[in-house]
């Protein structure tokens, strides 16, 4: 027995050596990367059959890091919800859009181009396999399209095309330099269309024309169409004047049904066809639409059906059947599922992801007519858009495709919300992900990740993305807030209308009580706190990198906004600024608009400041980013960098620059915040980050 333990008792030490190498590198694979948050597939689209036996889905699939440029694929699947197998019906390098059953439930329909060259068409394939099969052959790009519920047609929506003289003509133009803009002028409407399946070019009819249709439902009983329209094709339009219009099918006759005040949400036809329900804003200056309505089709006699000071926003809705009106809200930041009678009355919760622990998003919902089987994309605090069915009635909805189950060897740092008191005494929420083997009493360095909009809010879901790694963060030993601040959706008309008029006022003040918060409950070191976000979270960054520069060591601004008066002049929703966050015209708010512009502070910032942001950008201009930089610059800012990502436009659609702007910002808060390198414009970090490419 000696002989032996001296004979192993060298490999025994070995062993015992080794040890922790073996457990160092199961950690480190253990840990969620930047590589891992790149590679997460979400569901997007999704539609149950009319007889509930398949969900059909699409799925958001990142390309890798050596793919060509260019946004996440999207592919189509079915499952079934008797033995819940999966089938992959269109995969790969594809964008599959608009997915819906036809009526009789044997096919399953689409909006692809299928080459370079081609047009977006409506495609179907068959349930039971085989080739997708076109069901169109417009002669341009179709945007929105629906089948007809009782006959062999299909409405779609599409600019009208150019005829051979006039494609000619533009050509020739063009090839002599003579191709210029007209800006917000010689705009083209786009139009709505029915047309016969198996499609027939001598059997499409126009059905509108002077305005531009961009959404629309057939009632049930296929003889009208109720259309959103604007009367200029021009995004500022689109988001604060549409109005829901009567097309009669027949006499192609167009008449207005409503005069919503401001932003408009989805609707529908109730199934008797003699009402339409949906949701609006409810003044011109609620920056979100929040209410549900119901309106006769005939009289237009109106009735809002929200309870009065709902502490919520209404999301999206439907009718369960002639009585009755399903809709989706975010209470109090919970998305709850809703039944409330058309002509009033009580309100039903019949869903509540408080209870449940999986939130759904609008639009990502769909049902029986029956209502007996439902289906959602939904997420959870640890997991991403996956697949849910659930039949009305029952307690808790099952997940029936998990997207990402290498996720599960993954550790993730705890989320849960939280609750502190504003220096006002109002009570905020926000979103708090601890870090990874969080051990209470240590501090550690904090990211503060603001959303955009204001009009939108975080609720406890999967928060993950490429521009705010909140997982990513917590694997690295950061703990990150997500603060929804006053003016965010989610809390009501009231919450939400704090920002009117008061730009960068209570809404981010509310943010620096947070940081304070978490600084004096000891979770948070206050001398290692970023703070980042895009749009108007990069406003948030711009504020705090100079007016509040006490509170953060280090921000990343992406798309955000560090002047706004020259803000309203170079974006492509002036009015939905000027009548829903500024409150009048800019001539009256000179004074108030000029010392809440980040740049009127620029010269007193002491943080380190990334800035970045797309050089297409219509909605915050790339100017502001220069400015910003400019600003900071000519007064002799110590660490400060423009970063522009060509072609990108309000937000990054393709990969190559999701992943360099999730591997830079990174790299920022390291340097500066958990690090704390001094500022010094010589010793900034490295500009060349390729090794994070993959390639």
């Amino acid at each position: 027995m000696k002989k032996f333990m001296i004979r192993f008792f060298p490999i025994i030490i070995l062993f015992l050596i080794f040890i922790p190498f073996l457990h160092a590198g199961e950690e480190s694979s253990s840990l969620f990367t930047p590589k891992d948050l790149m590679n997460i597939k979400s569901g997007n689209e999704i539609q149950i059959s009319p007889n509930g036996q398949w969900i059909a889905y699409t799925v958001y699939v990142n390309r890798s890091a050596t793919d060509k440029p260019g946004p996440a694929y999207k592919e189509l699947y079915l499952v079934s919800t008797l033995t819940r197998n999966v089938k992959p019906f269109i995969t790969g390098a594809v964008s599959i859009s608009s997915i819906q059953w036809s009526p009789d439930g044997s096919k399953v329909s689409f909006l692809m181009k299928r080459g370079d060259d081609s047009n977006t068409q409506v495609w179907a394939i068959p349930i039971d396999g085989g080739e997708a099969i076109q069901q169109t052959f417009f002669e341009s790009d179709i945007d929105k399209y629906q089948w007809h519920p009782t006959e062999n047609k299909i409405a779609f929506t599409a600019y009208a095309p150019l005829s051979a003289e006039e494609k000619a003509k533009e050509k020739k133009l063009k090839d002599k330099g003579y191709d210029f803009i007209f800006f917000e002028e010689n705009l083209k409407n786009k139009n709505l269309y029915i047309v016969d399946i198996p499609y027939n070019n001598s059997s499409i009819k126009q059905l509108t024309k002077d305005i531009t249709v961009n959404n629309f439902v057939f009632s049930p009983n296929g003889k009208t169409i109720a259309a959103a329209a604007i009367t200029k094709n021009l995004t500022d339009y689109d988001y604060m004047f549409k109005k829901i219009f009567l097309v009669d099918i027949q006499s192609s006759t167009v008449s207005q049904l409503t005069n919503n005040p401001g932003k408009l949400g989805n609707f529908y036809f109730s199934p008797d066809s003699t009402k339409l329900t949906y949701v609006g804003a409810l003044d011109q200056k609620d920056h979100e639409y929040s209410q549900v309505f119901v309106v006769d089709t005939k009289t237009k006699e109106e009735k809002n059906l929200t309870i009065k000071d709902f502490p919520g926003h209404v999301a999206w809705v439907a009718w369960k059947d002639n009585n009755t009106i399903l809709y989706l809200a975010s209470e109090k930041g919970c998305p709850t599922l809703t039944l409330v009678p058309a002509t009033g009355g009580p309100h039903t919760i019949i869903l509540n992801s408080k209870k449940t622990g999986v939130t759904f998003e609008k639009e990502k919902l769909s049902y029986t007519k029956d209502f007996k089987y439902m289906t959602f994309i939904g997420s959870t605090s640890t997991t991403p858009a996956d697949i849910y069915f659930w039949k009305p009635g029952q307690p808790q909805p099952e997940r029936i495709v998990t997207l990402n189950p290498w996720l599960a060897s993954k550790k993730l740092g705890d989320q849960e919300v939280i609750r502190y008191k504003a220096r006002d005494g109002l009570e905020i929420e926000g979103i708090l992900i601890y870090p990874v083997d969080y051990k209470k009493g240590e501090k550690y360095p904090l990211i503060v990740d603001v959303h955009g909009g204001p009009e939108s809010h975080l609720t406890n879901r999967w928060v993950s993305r490429y521009g705010s790694p909140g997982q990513v963060l917590a694997a690295k030993g950061y703990v990150v807030f997500f603060p929804n601040y006053r003016a965010s959706t989610g809390y009501g008309y009231k919450f939400a209308l704090e920002g009117y008029k008061d730009p960068a006022g209570k809404e981010f003040d509310d943010i620096a009580d947070g940081i304070d918060y978490l600084v004096n409950t000891g979770i948070a070191d206050k001398e290692r706190v970023g703070l980042g976000g895009g749009s108007y979270g990069g406003f948030a960054a711009a504020w705090f990198a100079t007016y509040y520069t006490q509170y953060v060591r280090a921000v990343c601004m992406f798309v955000g906004i560090s002047d706004i008066i020259s803000k309203r002049g170079t974006t492509d929703i002036p009015y939905e600024e000027q009548l829903v966050h500024s409150g009048d015209v800019l001539e009256k708010m000179w004074d108030i608009e000029l010392k809440r512009s980040p740049i009127y502070y620029a010269h007193q910032s002491k943080s380190a400041v990334l800035i970045m942001g797309g050089t297409n950008d219509p909605r915050v201009h790339p100017s502001q980013s220069l400015e910003f930089f400019r600003a900071l610059k000519m007064n002799n800012h110590p660490a400060v960098r423009l970063v522009q990502y060509p072609g990108e436009e309000h937000g990054n659609r393709k990969q190559t620059s999701q992943i360099d702007l999730l591997n830079r910002m990174i790299q920022w808060y390291d340097w500066y915040v958990k690090d704390k390198k001094p500022m010094n414009p010589d010793a900034m970090p490295p500009l060349d980050i390729s090794d994070c490419y993959g390639l």
